[in-house]
């Protein structure tokens, strides 16, 4: 009768323990479907140690001013070349005389003004007569038109013959002058001359 009795008593306390704990989970679980879940995130960053960080200045500094200044470099001297005629190691002069003679004097009894050179240029010796220490003269004779400008330049006498005559011609061309003034008119005049001479120096 008393084993019966503990047995029950057991068994009742075992049961109703049971039904607590189911009761407990009921309502925990319900609780889950309804409730997020709590909790706390923590963010770790992780900090690094101050570290000293040395600039490099790369401008570049300035040179000291010198207490001087540099002397001044002479200018080398450069002989011009020769044209046509570089390497010869010869000097040369290409002379242009002034006006031999125009056409019907150059005097005017009733003219404005005479015809006037401004600008004579010399011409190139030729290469050929340069290297072979050729030297000697042309006469040309041409027209200053009422521009002042050369026209129909011709060799009137040369020496040598067709050495120096195109060189010659060729400079004669590029003359400019102030052109003869007649009543207030610019007239052309004929029968200009020029010698022009050709000569190696040294």
């Amino acid at each position: 009768m008393s084993r019966f009795l503990i047995a029950f008593i057991v068994s009742a306390a075992i049961t109703l323990g049971l039904f607590l704990l189911m009761q407990s989970l009921i309502k925990s679980g319900g609780s889950a479907f309804t409730e997020p879940p709590r909790g706390s995130v923590l963010d770790f960053v992780r900090v690094k140690k101050e570290e000293a960080v040395e600039k490099k200045d790369r401008k570049p500094k300035k040179p000291p001013k010198p207490e001087e200044p540099p002397p001044q470099m002479e200018t080398p001297q450069m002989d011009s070349p020769a044209p046509d005629g570089e390497g010869t190691g010869l000097d040369f002069a290409a002379e242009v005389t002034t006006d031999l003679s125009l056409d019907g004097g150059t005097g005017l009894d009733s003219g404005d003004g005479e015809y006037l050179p401004i600008v004579k240029v010399a011409p190139v010796y030729p290469r050929r007569a340069l290297q072979r220490g050729i030297e000697g003269f042309v006469i040309v004779e041409f027209t200053v038109n009422k521009q002042g400008s050369v026209s129909n330049p011709i060799v009137l006498e040369a020496q040598p013959e067709s050495i120096f005559d195109q060189a010659a011609l060729d400079a004669a061309k590029k003359f400019k002058y102030k052109p003869r003034v007649v009543n207030g008119e610019p007239i052309a005049v004929s029968g200009v001359q020029n010698r022009i001479t050709f000569k190696i120096d040294g």
